[in-house]
């Protein structure tokens, strides 16, 4: 887990004000991965306990804008946060308890980048989601 110096660096580097909320926003959605706003807020007030709803939302909405946090919200799933934005990755996600996992793009040739009609538009990024059951759940589905 980085440092609270390597989340200030980049705040920084993207021409961000270093603010305790940010700091502590960066390290509660790199320490949890897919977590929604609440499990964030939840998060952060461990290190920050004073901090507002307010302060968090708005450090999520820079931080996306930055570039720094990707905001994903699969269908009908709230909206959760990763900090892995630096590639163009997918999700799975879990039908039965909502469980999100990363998914590293296909390698080589990436067919979805390749849009059947792309009316024009240079694509540089697809966003795929993979629906299934995680194994917790296919376990317990499956008469012992």
């Amino acid at each position: 887990m980085p440092l609270a110096d390597d989340f200030e660096q980049l705040l920084r580097g993207a021409g961000l004000r270093v603010t305790r909320p940010r700091v502590a926003v960066l390290g509660a959605v790199r320490q949890h991965p897919h977590a929604d706003t609440e499990s964030v807020i939840g998060a952060v007030r461990g290190d920050l306990p004073d901090v507002s709803h307010q302060a968090v939302y708005d450090s999520l909405h820079t931080l996306t804008a930055a570039g720094l946090v990707r905001r994903i919200q699969p269908s009908g799933s709230v909206a959760r946060y990763e900090s892995r934005v630096d590639d163009n990755h997918h999700h799975v996600v879990c039908r039965s308890c909502g469980a999100i996992a990363d998914v590293d793009c296909a390698v080589g040739h990436t067919p979805c980048l390749t849009a059947s009609d792309d009316h024009g538009f240079v694509v540089d990024e697809a966003e795929v989601v993979y629906w299934g059951t995680c194994p917790g759940c296919a376990a317990a589905r499956t008469p012992q």
